[in-house]
Formats: structure tokens, sequence, C-alpha cells
């Protein structure tokens, strides 16, 4: 059976913000010291349009920012001036995440992730609050005020999370009023927020304790990743799952949206899943998880921060293997997985998004307009253990401009996918310059001409979308 959509070229518009370009996530900062990691970085903002990054650690061991000898401080922030020096270089911003604690500040040795990151509360927080008044009084000096007011500083990672700490907001509310009105006391519009929290958690608790304190949040700060939801008591059934299948992330971006109130909402982290290994992020999955996610949250947020445009990546250990399932955009060889190339086509979108008529249980379509071409945007997609098979899909565009002509570019098993001709490899674990290149040129985006029929200002194309699949159809007259 066909799955038939439609829509009207005439028809009312919604603004569509490219709100998911606002950040992108990546490891630790000290990995934003290697020219790879740089590379990478200028071709997400020059390819996908990515203005600001977000990463742990800037303040542990491993940058050198606080360390010390018995009782004497020694404050050096050469290495983060080297990271923001090439990102302003780029025309790119920090999203600063003010995470994790110096050794010689933390009151326990409790460390996450292989480079021993120290997630302990402060022993003494006026030297924390010392420590982030200096750091971000050296950024002013240094880049100006006018630059800093426009990066965003967000209060520790992940805080209910026993992995970043106590896991208790007592805690993390103690820190965060330290931290608020150190940035606050450099300069009052310097913007501030959290609770930086993982599963959309203590949104309006934090919110509540910010306002019978007189604290200041300029903005609230969450995570959420489809894996979430999973494994919790009772989310077994089939109407869960059911449920699930449609719209994995949107439900709680709308809750998280009514708890924020009118103060702009950032997802710092989202992904395919929360697993460092798992090879979905690899593949075509992941592109159409992508797509109709962003597409999903349009009005909901003010940003959508992939986690993460690299897999230069380091929570557990480097891995050599070419596609390993990290949750980068791009591998360690920078060659762009599909879920890259979903991001591309999200970047050529417009910014007026026209309603569109009908409904499927995998397929969806979004109607993008913008500078005098139309994009018509589908996925075939489903979560796994949910059905899915190939569809045939038919698109009539009434109030169609004359002469109009369709090209298309898909992401599938067989399209933009470097993995699979990698895996036709016999998927060797080191590549050779001469077989990056190769695999480089094999996940670019292809576009060719589609047929389109009509007459009387309505057109109509057909199309087969494959399971696990991206298309995006323009339409030019």
């Amino acid at each position: 059976m066909t799955v038939k959509f439609s829509a009207d070229a005439n028809a009312a518009a919604t603004e569509l913000p490219h709100f998911w370009e606002h950040t992108v996530g990546s490891g630790r900062a000290a990995l934003a010291l290697r020219a790879d990691w740089q590379a990478q970085m200028k071709q997400a903002h020059d390819e996908l349009g990515m203005k600001h990054v977000r990463f742990h650690s800037i303040l542990s061991d491993d940058m050198g920012t606080l360390i010390g000898e018995g009782d004497t401080l020694f404050y050096s922030f050469f290495n983060t001036d080297q990271i923001f020096d090439f990102l302003l270089s780029i025309g790119m911003k920090p999203f600063v995440e003010l995470s994790f604690m110096p050794t010689i500040l933390a009151s326990g040795n409790q460390t996450v992730f292989h480079y021993n990151a120290n997630v302990s509360r402060p022993k003494d927080y006026g030297q924390w609050a010392v420590l982030i008044r200096k750091l971000v009084q050296h950024w002013v000096d240094r880049y100006g005020l006018e630059e800093v007011r426009a990066w965003f500083f967000e209060v520790w990672n992940e805080p209910n999370l026993t992995a970043f700490g106590s896991g208790e907001k007592s805690d993390y509310f103690e820190l965060y009023r330290y931290t608020a009105e150190a940035v606050k006391g450099v300069d009052p519009l310097l913007k501030v927020g959290g609770p930086a929290t993982a599963d959309n958690a203590w949104i309006e608790d934090f919110l509540n304790f910010c306002r019978a304190n007189g604290l200041p949040a300029d903005f609230v700060s969450t995570h959420h990743y489809p894996t979430d939801d999973f494994g919790k008591p009772g989310d077994d059934t089939e109407a869960q799952l059911a449920a699930s299948r449609r719209s994995a992330l949107r439900d709680e971006a709308r809750n998280a949206r009514r708890q924020a109130g009118d103060l702009p909402l950032y997802y710092t982290e989202w992904c395919t899943s929360s697993n460092p290994r798992d090879f979905m992020h690899d593949d075509p999955y992941a592109a159409a998880f992508i797509v109709k996610t962003v597409l999903e949250a349009n009005g909901l947020v003010q940003g959508y921060s992939y986690w993460t445009f690299s897999d230069i990546f380091e929570e557990n250990y480097f891995p050599s293997v070419p596609f390993h399932g990290g949750f980068g955009l791009l591998n360690i060889h920078g060659i762009a997985k599909p879920a890259y190339r979903a991001f591309q086509l999200l970047h050529d979108l417009g910014t007026q998004m026209l309603p569109v008529e009908g409904s499927h249980e995998t397929v969806d379509a979004w109607l993008v307009r913008g500078d005098g071409q139309f994009t018509l945007m589908l996925t075939n997609f489903a979560l796994p253990r949910h059905p899915i098979g190939t569809q045939q899909v038919s698109f009539t565009l009434k109030s169609a401009p004359s002469a109009t002509t369709a090209s298309i570019r898909r992401i599938d098993l067989e399209h933009a996918n470097a993995k699979r001709h990698w895996e036709q490899l016999g998927k060797p674990d080191y590549l050779s310059p001469k077989t990056v290149d190769e695999l480089k040129g094999l996940s670019q985006l292809r576009s060719e001409p589609l047929a389109v029929t009509g007459n009387a200002g309505t057109l109509s194309l057909d199309v087969e979308m494959p399971p696990q699949s991206v298309a995006a159809i323009r339409l030019s007259s």
C-alpha cells in the first residue's frame, strides 16, 4: 500500500530556526588541543553550521587550570586560551561546562572516566568561587566583555547521577549558588544556568531553589537519550513501546519546555543512544533518528546539542577501529557517518515549515521552504524491536510553482554509508591514507534527478523509502 502525503505551497508557514546548530558536543577539553580534533571541528562548523561546542573537564588537572603544592595554588589558563583562541578563529564560541573538580580543591577522591576526572564536592566553596571568578575575569580581559556575554556558562554535568558526584540535589544547589554568584560577580549580563541533569531531571526543583534564594538562572539545560526510558519497570508493555516508537524524545522535550517556563531551554546532550559503543551510531538508523527527532523538536528548544561531533573521544579508552560505534558524527579519520550527512541535509533546509497532511506508522514527512525552493524531508524510521519495511511514498504539492523540477539525496544502506564499504573491505582495523580518501568519497551525499508529474499547479512524485532511511527532495522552479 502506498503511503500518501500532501501539502499546499501557499499554506501558512511556521518558523524553523536552526536550533540544532546552536551547539554540538565533544568529549573532554584536552582533546581540543589536538590538530585532528581542530580540523574536524572546523569541518563541522563550515559544513553543518555548528556555532558552539561543549565539552567536559576544563577545570580538571590535565588542563592545568588549577594545581597545587601543599597549600600553594597555581592558576594557569594557557591551555584554555589555546582552545578558545582556536574556536573564535573559526567563528565558533564555547558553551562552557564548568567541570570537573581540581584535585587540590576536592573534598574526596571520587573520579570518573579513564582520565580520572575528580567529581567530588569542593572542600572549600570559597576557593572554588575564587577559581571561577579568576577564570571568567581572565576570559573577559582576554576576549572582551561583549564576546564573553555571548557565551554560556553551565554548572557541572549530570549532577543527578552518582557517577558525577553524590547525586544529591542539595550538594548541586550549593555548588550552583557559589558558581553562579562568582560568574555574575564578574558581570551581571554573563549567562549562567543549569541543572545540566541527565534524563530531564530536577528542572522544577532547580528553578524553585533559584527563585527562593534570589539566584540567577539565565537558561535551563538538561540531557536526554532514548535509552533513558528503556528498562524501567513497566516500560516493556506493548502500548508503551508503541508510543516510544513514534517520538522517543519529543514528549520529554515538551515536558521540559513546560517546566522551564519562559527561560531558554538547551539540551546540551542528546544522541541515538547513551551507549558509547553502539553500532547504531555508525549506521543509517542514526540519520533517520536524527532527522525525525530534530524536526519534531521545533518550537520546544533553543538549542539541541548532539553528543558528539567526533569519535576523537576517550571516556573509556581511545579506540583505533574506524567504525566502533562511537558517538561521533565523524569517525577518528574524519570520515562522515550517515549521522553527519543527516545534519548536512538539515543545514541545507530553509526556515519556513509548511503543514503536511498524511500519517504512517514509520514514515514521516516535512516540507520546508527557503530561498525560493522547497525541500521535502522523508524518514522511514523505527526504534529497535519495532517492525519496519520498505514503503512506497507518494507526495502531492498543491499551488506548486510552474516548471518545477525535483532532485533527491538519500541516506540509507546503499547511500552515504561509508561503513558499508568498510565492511565490504573486511573491516580492517587500520586504514591507509588511500582507503581513508576512498571512504570519504563514498560517504558523500549524491544528488539525482527525480521525476515529477502533474499540471495546473499541482505536482506529484513517488519515492521508495527503505527501512531506516532519509530522503531530501529539493523542488525548484
